[in-house]
């Protein structure tokens, strides 16, 4: 890592909405973290003063036995002191929550939508635009706080962006037509009804399109004077829901600034590490891409797992003849898209000095 430093203890953090679907990966995915530790839990008020384990319909493995006990307290940093909050709020609350909590100097790491498209507002995944963290200065300037609020992406435009980014650095992209394939854990718990989506495709799901087409301008965008300019290529987007437990699948064509074989961005996508600054961090794969030629891959089946769910797998890279490249992308919606991302999320806060630590 460039700068800042590791911890040399667990920083304690809280979840909000810790007893939901979303709030339960990052309960998962912090049980052994080498720099955090789950301090807090916190929910909705007929949740609050009852253990986690009173509270919480635990839905996969085993709850950790050191958060079960813990008493859920309610969603105010009048009570919760932890200097790192992750927010698995619902989008109808979480936008005056997470604000209260970066008024009281604590840094906010949201699965939200509420704060994402905000100029000043890093929508952070770290291989792809970590030099985006600048902008928290201009943030705080402006809100007259010293905590910070940093989101991640929709969870399929988090998959996108992976497999667009050393396309988009080596050849420059200009339109992007994708179609969405995506799974039924995307929805929470308990989701869509099971006579609604088993043996068929759901073609809407609300907000999403419109989500994922602002998302992916920012994801690349540049930073100037203080702020995310969006980059300028066109998107449109088709989402839907189909009948995958785990993993988001993105069909997508290509359009190029600089004309490249199929040969040529599977290179580059192959030989893609992301940015420096991510090195080290632990929930970071050691390959943000994996690109393989099977003529039938990537399967989320097959491939939703890999580096933890933190790896994109991209596969059927070809000529387009409308456009100039296409490709399948396919990641983990649970853990990439959502905890997982926030997580790494915190991670390069860390390391860049935007949490204080001993």
């Amino acid at each position: 890592m460039t700068t800042g430093s590791v911890p040399r203890g667990r920083i304690p953090v809280a979840v909000l909405g810790a007893t939901g679907a979303v709030g339960q990966t990052f309960v998962r995915l912090l049980r052994d973290h080498p720099w955090f530790r789950v301090a807090e839990v916190a929910a909705s008020e007929r949740s609050a003063g009852k253990s986690y384990a009173e509270a919480t319909h635990w839905l996969e493995g085993s709850m950790p036995a050191d958060v079960a006990d813990m008493r859920v307290t309610e969603c105010s940093p009048e009570v919760i002191s932890s200097p790192v909050v992750f927010s698995a709020l619902d989008s109808n609350v979480a936008g005056n929550i997470e604000i209260a909590f970066a008024r009281a100097g604590r840094v906010v790491c949201s699965n939200a939508k509420n704060h994402r498209m905000d100029s000043d507002v890093p929508l952070l995944i770290p291989e792809i635009n970590a030099q985006h963290l600048s902008v928290i200065a201009a943030q705080q300037k402006r809100c007259g706080w010293t905590g910070a609020i940093v989101t991640n992406a929709n969870c399929a435009s988090t998959v996108a962006a992976l497999a667009l980014a050393p396309i988009h650095e080596r050849f420059g992209v200009t339109k992007i037509f994708l179609a969405t394939m995506q799974a039924v854990s995307g929805a929470g718990y308990p989701g869509v009804a099971s006579l609604d989506i088993l043996g068929n495709v759901i073609p809407f799901i609300a907000d999403e399109e419109p989500k994922i087409e602002a998302e992916l301008a920012k994801l690349l965008g540049t930073v100037s004077n203080a702020s995310i300019l969006p980059a300028s290529f066109r998107v449109t987007a088709h989402a839907n829901r189909v009948p995958v437990e785990h993993g988001h699948t993105v069909c997508m064509s290509i359009g190029l600034d600089s004309r490249a074989t199929p040969e040529q961005v599977s290179a580059a996508m192959s030989a893609w590490t992301g940015r420096e600054e991510t090195i080290g961090l632990p929930s970071r794969p050691d390959h943000p891409l994996a690109v393989t030629t099977a003529p039938d891959r990537p399967q989320p089946r097959r491939d939703v797992g890999l580096g933890g769910g933190m790896t994109v797998s991209v596969g059927r890279i070809r000529r387009d003849e409308l456009l100039d490249i296409r490709l399948v992308a396919m990641g983990s919606n649970t853990i990439r898209g959502a905890s997982g991302g926030a997580v790494m999320n915190a991670e390069l806060l860390v390391t860049q000095g935007y949490v204080a630590h001993a």
